[in-house]
């Protein structure tokens, strides 16, 4: 069980991270897709709509800024689910999600996010006391 933990928290940590990293991409691509020439408006006709959608989701694949994290919030998911094989979900879901709160938190202070800084590491020390009780 101990070794599953150590799992739980490094799959939060991995989750957190790109979760931030994720945003940062995302927010790029929304800037590209800003001054863009091309608007969905263009597009009455609902295949063409769709059509404009997918390309759209193409394009943000394309940015690696959120791509790459992408691909290993994938893979910490893929893990997650080998891992509830193993362990209590009562215990897995707790301290993957409270970690992964923590992490995003802290990730997108470092990555300049605009935050409170005081509640957010009041809040993660909250999270950390959680996950500590639920391990114990």
């Amino acid at each position: 069980m101990g070794g599953d933990v150590e799992k739980m928290i490094a799959i939060g940590l991995v989750w957190g991270v790109t979760n931030a990293l994720m945003r940062k991409g995302a927010l790029l691509w929304d800037q590209k897709l800003q001054s863009s020439s091309v608007k969905l408006q263009q597009f009455p006709q609902l295949h063409r709509r769709l059509l404009g959608h997918l390309n759209n989701w193409l394009e943000l694949l394309l940015v690696w800024q959120y791509s790459i994290p992408f691909l290993l919030n994938l893979s910490a998911s893929a893990t997650f689910f080998a891992v509830l094989s193993d362990s209590p979900i009562s215990l897995a879901v707790p301290v993957t999600n409270a970690t992964t709160f923590a992490a995003t938190a802290i990730s997108a202070m470092l990555l300049g996010e605009e935050t409170r800084v005081g509640f957010a590491l009041f809040g993660t020390f909250l999270i950390v006391l959680g996950v500590w009780f639920c391990i114990m």
